[in-house]
């Protein structure tokens, strides 16, 4: 695969395939745009082309983006469009001069214009150029006045509901990670540096890694306790996560923490990556450390049972 870091690098594509979105999380329903993206420049002998932007486009359309999370940061995202088989990746940079172009000027001067595309593979419900004005009528349309077809690709239905971003930001706000996970067509994660914490964990015979993002902007699952898998490099192990504020601790924080089974490393300010399969329940206010950790050893047999059943 090529990228390219400006929709103008892209030159001398062969019978260009194109396809054009945001992609925040490369669902099951973009995975079906890339593999008729993938099938549609075979037929024509062409070649595949994903436009993508960075940053995202609402980081530059919203005045206040402080409360934007995103299901992939933006190295997840590049990584698995890289993933995806495709020929070309164009990541464009997304700006308000570039956000002000109307749909019209957006195909005349880039799909058609720099690139020559010859089909344009979209979502059944995908608008662009300023306000989102462009969308499937009219773009039929521009493709007759600019020689190139339009392919609409139908939505992916899961459970009789078509996926969406803002289905899977749902099912993680929720804390129905399996849901979120079939959307997703692979496992929901989050990656980030460990950090020292207070120990608390360790006391209790639980001891934990705590994580500190690496991206402000990525979507965090609803609070609670749940089982995960755990990426540190190349290998992979078991583990029981928690995101919340841990109530039963006096002056606690939020924290995104897991304690890894059958680990005993020093992996302080390693970047690790956290691989969750499903909630098992919310955060509770014991007691007292003696019930917090009595609920720690039923968690561990609990998670232990799920992960059990779980491919690698």
């Amino acid at each position: 695969m090529k990228v390219y870091h400006n929709i103008n690098e892209a030159i001398n594509i062969k019978n260009p395939a194109v396809t054009v979105g945001s992609f925040d999380g490369v669902h099951i329903g973009h995975q079906e745009i890339l593999r008729r993206l993938r099938n549609v420049a075979s037929e024509i002998g062409g070649e595949s082309v994903v436009i993508t932007f960075l940053p995202h486009p609402r980081k530059i359309l919203q005045e206040d983006h402080s409360k934007l999370r995103l299901i992939n940061n933006p190295e997840k995202k590049i990584e698995r469009l890289l993933d995806s088989g495709v020929d070309h990746l164009i990541i464009h940079p997304f700006t308000k001069e570039f956000a002000s172009l109307s749909s019209e000027t957006f195909i005349t001067e880039y799909i058609s214009g720099m690139l020559g595309t010859k089909k344009l593979i979209l979502g059944y419900d995908h608008h662009f150029g300023r306000q989102r004005e462009g969308n499937y009528e009219q773009l039929k349309k521009l493709g007759i006045s600019h020689d190139f077809e339009v392919c609409e690709v139908p939505g992916v239905a899961i459970h009789g509901k078509l996926v969406s971003s803002t289905k899977i930001r749902h099912a993680l706000n929720s804390g129905k990670i399996s849901l979120a996970n079939e959307y997703l067509g692979y496992t929901y994660s989050i990656t980030g540096k460990v950090i020292h914490g207070n120990q608390n964990g360790r006391k209790m015979g639980f001891p934990t890694a705590n994580i500190e993002l690496d991206n402000q902007y990525k979507l965090i699952a609803a609070n609670g306790v749940y089982a995960c898998r755990v990426r540190i490099g190349d290998e992979l192990f078991d583990g029981m996560g928690n995101i919340g504020i841990r109530p039963t601790l006096k002056n606690s924080s939020f924290a995104i923490e897991v304690n890894i089974f059958d680990f005993d490393r020093e992996i302080y300010n390693q970047d690790i990556s956290l691989l969750f399969y499903d909630r098992i329940r919310d955060e509770i206010k014991f007691k007292g450390f003696d019930e917090l950790k009595t609920q720690l050893f039923l968690d561990e047999l609990k998670v232990k049972e799920i992960l059990k059943g779980m491919p690698v």
